[in-house]
C-alpha cells in the first residue's frame, strides 16, 4: 500500500514567522506559524513548498533551518517568486499562477495543503482562488495561535505550536483573474472540439455546458445522439480535459456495449474468476478494475442486458462489483461516461432499460446534434480532415477551388441526410484524398464522391415514399381528411413523414424550414411554428411519434 505524503504550500510571514530578532534564541519562545506547523507531533509535513521575494532570502534561510531541527524528516523548498508588489492583486495572482502551472503535482501519491495564515491578504486569495479552480488540487489549511497568547507574546515554559483546521471559504474575483479564466474555458472548449472552429451556436452551447461539467463534477454523463455524431471523440476529449485539470490518473477504458453477447458480457465488464464457466482458465480484471481511478465510456449502453445493468448500477453506486464466479467484491472508483443512440425512456417503457439506472446516469444529459444539424460545421471539420491526413500521411491535399465549392453546395443542401453524420465525411473526405491526383481535388472527384454517397444512402424502403401519402391514414378519418384541401395534403403528409424522422419538434421544425428560417434577420421558433401547424388539422408532435 503506498504510503500518502502532507505536502504544504505557503508564503513565508515575514512579520510572524520573523518573531522579532532572528538571531536572538527568543524566537523560539514565540508563535511562528511556518515553523509551528512542523512541531504538531500527530501532523507530520513530509514537504514544505514556501514562497517568498527576494528581499527576503535571510528569513527564508533561517526558517529553513528551523524547521529542519524540529522536524528533520521535513523536506523544505524554497521559491522566490518574481513578485514586485505583494499588495499588487494581478502581480501576485501571475507569480502562483505560473508556479502551479509548472509544478508537477501528483495527487494519486501526494495530499496538499495550502497554508494561508501568512503573505498579505492578497496572497490568500490567490492561493484560495487557484485551489477552488483546481489549478492547485489540494484544501486550505489555517493555523492559529495557542489561546491566550496574541502575536509574538513570549513565555519561558514549553511553547504550544497552536492549532490548525482545514477550512473553506468564499471570495471574490478579480479583473484580471476573470480574464485568466475565460482564457483556460476558452481553450478547454476549443480542446473539446478538437481545435476546430465551429460556428453551430448552438454546438459551442452545448460544448461549453460539457466544458463546465466535466471540470466541477465526478458523476455520470449521458451523451445521446445519432450514430457517427461523435460521442466516443468527446468521452476521450473529456478524459484527457480531467487529466489535465482535475488529476485524473488512472485510464480511459471504451466498450461498445453492443458487441457484448451472451455469457461472456458480464466477464468483459466485470472480470471472472477461473473456472467460473467454460474456457475461464485464468482470472480476469474486467473493464471496470482497468478503468479504476479514471473513466470508463459505455457507448450503446442501451445494449446492456438486465443483469449487466443491474451489476452496474451496484458499481456506480458501492464503487465495488463481484466478478463472474467470485464471491469477494472488487473495488474501483471510475467515472462514467454512458453514451446512446436510442431514446433510453422508450427503452424502460418497454421494459429493456432499468428506470434506477437511467435515474443515476441521467444526471448530466447532453443530445449531441446530427452532422445535419450543423450543416454551418461542415467547412471547418473538411479541413480538420484534411490536416489529420497530412499529420499522419505526411503529405497535404488541398481542393481546388471549384471542387471545394461544389462539394460545400452539396454538403450544405437540406436534402443531403448524412445519414452517417461525420463518420460519412471523414469517409469522403479520405476517399477524395487518396485518389486525387498530386494531392489537389478536382470536380471529377467529387463527383464521383457525391454520387457514390447518394448510392449508400439509398434505402430499400425509399422506393414506397410515393406512398407517403398513406400515413395520413394512419391518424386521420376519412371525414377529417375529406375537409383538408387537396393542394395541403401532400405538404401535411411530408410534414408527417419527417416528424417520424425526428426525435424532437425542435429537429423536425428545423429540417422543415430550413430555407425560410436562413431568410430572416431574426430566427423564428421552429418548434412553435411547427405545433401550430399541426394544431390546424387536430394533430400534435406526440401523437404522430
Amino acid at each position: 500500500m503506498i504510503t500518502r505524503k502532507r505536502v504544504v504550500l505557503g508564503f513565508i510571514g515575514t512579520n510572524l514567522d520573523a518573531a522579532g530578532s532572528l538571531s536572538q534564541p527568543e524566537r523560539w519562545e514565540s508563535w511562528r506559524p511556518t515553523v509551528s506547523l512542523c512541531q504538531h507531533p500527530d501532523f507530520v509535513v513530509d514537504r514544505i513548498e514556501l514562497f517568498t521575494e527576494k528581499a527576503h532570502r535571510a528569513l527564508s534561510k533561517t526558517i529553513t533551518e528551523d524547521i529542519r531541527t524540529t522536524s528533520p524528516e521535513t523536506e523544505v523548498h524554497v521559491h522566490v517568486l518574481g513578485i514586485r508588489d505583494p499588495w499588487d492583486f494581478q502581480d501576485v495572482y501571475e507569480g502562483l499562477f505560473d508556479f502551479a502551472s509548472g509544478y508537477d503535482f501528483d495527487p494519486e501519491r501526494e495530499d496538499y495543503l495550502v497554508h494561508i495564515t501568512t503573505g498579505t491578504h492578497v496572497a490568500q486569495i490567490c492561493l484560495f482562488l487557484l485551489t477552488e479552480s483546481r489549478r492547485i488540487p489540494g484544501q486550505l489549511l489555517q493555523s492559529e495561535p495557542p489561546r491566550g497568547r496574541k502575536g509574538q507574546t513570549r513565555s519561558s515554559k514549553h511553547p504550544s505550536p497552536g492549532k490548525f483546521s482545514i477550512i473553506d471559504l468564499d471570495l471574490a474575483r478579480y479583473d484580471r483573474l476573470a480574464t485568466r479564466f475565460a482564457a483556460e474555458h476558452e481553450q478547454a472548449q476549443d480542446f473539446l472540439k478538437d481545435g476546430i472552429a465551429t460556428k453551430s451556436a448552438t454546438f459551442n452551447l452545448l460544448i461549453e455546458k460539457i466544458e463546465t461539467v466535466a471540470l466541477r463534477s465526478t458523476e455520470p454523463i449521458l451523451l445521446m445522439g445519432p450514430t457517427g455524431a461523435g460521442k466516443s471523440r468527446l468521452a476521450a476529449r473529456i478524459f484527457e480535459l480531467r487529466q489535465q485539470r482535475c488529476g485524473l490518473n488512472g485510464n480511459f477504458v471504451e466498450l461498445n456495449c453492443a458487441t457484448l453477447r451472451g455469457d461472456t458480457a458480464a466477464s468483459m465488464l466485470f472480470g471472472h474468476k477461473r473456472g467460473a464457466f467454460t474456457g475461464a482458465q485464468n482470472d480476469r480484471p474486467g473493464l471496470l478494475r482497468e478503468a479504476d481511478k479514471g473513466l470508463l465510456f459505455l457507448d450503446e449502453i442501451g445494449e446492456l442486458g438486465a443483469d449487466e445493468q443491474a451489476m452496474l448500477l451496484r458499481a456506480l453506486e458501492e464503487k465495488s462489483f463481484l466478478p463472474v464466479g467470485s464471491d469477494k467484491p472488487m473495488h474501483s472508483d471510475f467515472q462514467l461516461i454512458a453514451g446512446t443512440n436510442r431514446d433510453l425512456r422508450k427503452s424502460i417503457g418497454s421494459g429493456n432499460f432499468r428506470d434506477d439506472l437511467f435515474s443515476r446516469i441521467n444526471l448530466w444529459t447532453f443530445d449531441l446534434p446530427s452532422l445535419a444539424d450543423r450543416r454551418e460545421d461542415i467547412a471547418p471539420n473538411i479541413e480538420y480532415e484534411l490536416a489529420e491526413r497530412a499529420r499522419t500521411h505526411g503529405h497535404t491535399v488541398t481542393f481546388n477551388k471549384e471542387a471545394r465549392d461544389r462539394f460545400l453546395t452539396f454538403a450544405k443542401k437540406v436534402d443531403t441526410p448524412w445519414l452517417g453524420n461525420f463518420r460519412d465525411l471523414n469517409a469522403a473526405v479520405t476517399r477524395m484524398s487518396a485518389l486525387a491526383p498530386r494531392g489537389r481535388i478536382r470536380v471529377q472527384e467529387v463527383e464521383e464522391e457525391i454520387t457514390r454517397l447518394q448510392a449508400n444512402w439509398q434505402r430499400p424502403d425509399e422506393a414506397n415514399r410515393a406512398n407517403f401519402m398513406d400515413c395520413l391514414n394512419d391518424l386521420l378519418t376519412e371525414q377529417q381528411i375529406s375537409t383538408i384541401d387537396p393542394f395541403d395534403r401532400p405538404q401535411l403528409a411530408y410534414t408527417i413523414s419527417v416528424i417520424r424522422e425526428s426525435r424532437t419538434l425542435s429537429e423536425a421544425g428545423r429540417k422543415l424550414f430550413a430555407v425560410s428560417r436562413e431568410k430572416k434577420s431574426k430566427r423564428p421558433n421552429d418548434a412553435d411554428r411547427l405545433r401550430k401547424y399541426l394544431a390546424k388539422f387536430g394533430l400534435s408532435f406526440e401523437a404522430i411519434r
